[in-house]
């Protein structure tokens, strides 16, 4: 098949798509779309929102209809690397065989990141970035595509372990979750107390999404577009050349090299889901709040007057 027909049956395949997570998820059009697009990037997403608002049945159900493995797993303050990556133990001849943990699966849902010592959280940030987890000194490679999924709840701070600045720049999309709608939530309330189950098909298998995946990477992107995008990240950082009075007033960190790269990438996403065989402009800002919202760092006067990340990201357009 060409990459042209490609990209028009990807087109047609996440409509249907779409269809099918709805059949369980009512709206969360953004967060869904933001999930999506991550899938098919390759990378990783981080979900910030409060308790309740079906983030792990999203999850569950966006991976059921990719025909993907899906496997959960609560952080604690007690859990170990051992619990998520696996161990060896004795079998019954006396020989040492690996067991492996809930980390081995196409999606993970890490639930509650922030609530597990930095040791737990490095296992996993490990497996994100090498897709390979070492054990005992066996190297064990991870089933692809493989796609992390961590949850923050921006409520409970207390006896949490934030995530570092340089570990939220793994993620390539933080996502925040905001309240239903008051028709959506009557929808929700209607739907779930009902003894009605959903079937959800899968319409993907694991190849399928691998080769969409690098035909995402085989788009042409035209250079302006590349220059835009390094130019925005640019803005973000303070004292550059790029940056605005409103950055250099209101934020103490940019955004690294990573985001350039994931804009690109986003776009080349978010164009091909859209049917466009190469990015412009306007595929960069789609993904650009998603993209940058995690990695710049506002200070103390931005925090003062009540000044989001989302205001300064729409200021750098």
């Amino acid at each position: 098949m060409s990459d042209v027909a490609a990209v028009q049956q990807l087109v047609q395949k996440q409509k249907d798509l779409k269809n099918e997570i709805a059949k369980v998820i009512v709206g969360q059009d953004e967060v869904i779309n933001q999930i999506v697009l991550s899938i098919f990037s390759g990378g990783h997403a981080l979900l910030v929102g409060v308790p309740g608002l079906a983030k792990t049945l999203m999850v569950n159900t966006i991976s059921k209809a990719l025909g993907l493995d899906f496997k959960r797993i609560q952080f604690t303050p007690d859990l170990m690397p051992s619990d998520i990556l696996g161990s060896e133990i004795l079998d019954e001849n006396r020989q040492f065989k690996f067991i492996k943990g809930p980390i081995f699966s196409n999606i993970i849902l890490a639930d509650e990141i922030n609530r597990t010592p930095p040791k737990t959280q490095a296992a996993l940030l490990e497996a994100m970035q090498e897709k390979a987890v070492t054990i005992a000194g066996e190297h064990h490679k991870l089933s692809l595509p493989y796609f992390v999924l961590a949850t923050q709840n921006p409520i409970e701070q207390e006896g949490t372990y934030p995530l570092p600045e340089a570990q939220l720049d793994r993620f390539m999309f933080a996502i925040k979750l905001e309240y239903p709608t008051f028709e959506e939530e009557v929808q929700v309330v209607k739907s779930t107390t009902a003894d009605n189950n959903a079937v959800v098909n899968p319409l993907f298998t694991a190849q399928e999404i691998l080769d969409y995946q690098h035909l995402i990477r085989r788009i042409p992107v035209a250079d302006n577009v590349i220059e835009y995008a390094v130019g925005l990240v640019g803005k973000t950082r303070p004292g550059s050349p790029l940056a605005n009075d409103y950055v250099n007033t209101y934020l103490d960190w940019g955004a690294g090299p990573r985001a350039s790269q994931n804009l690109i990438l986003g776009a080349k996403t978010n164009a091909a889901l859209s049917g466009k065989f190469s990015p412009d402009i306007e595929d960069v800002r789609a993904v650009a709040t998603g993209i940058l919202r995690h990695r710049i760092i506002k200070n103390y006067k931005a925090d003062a007057e009540g000044i989001t990340e989302e205001e300064i990201i729409k200021k750098l357009f």
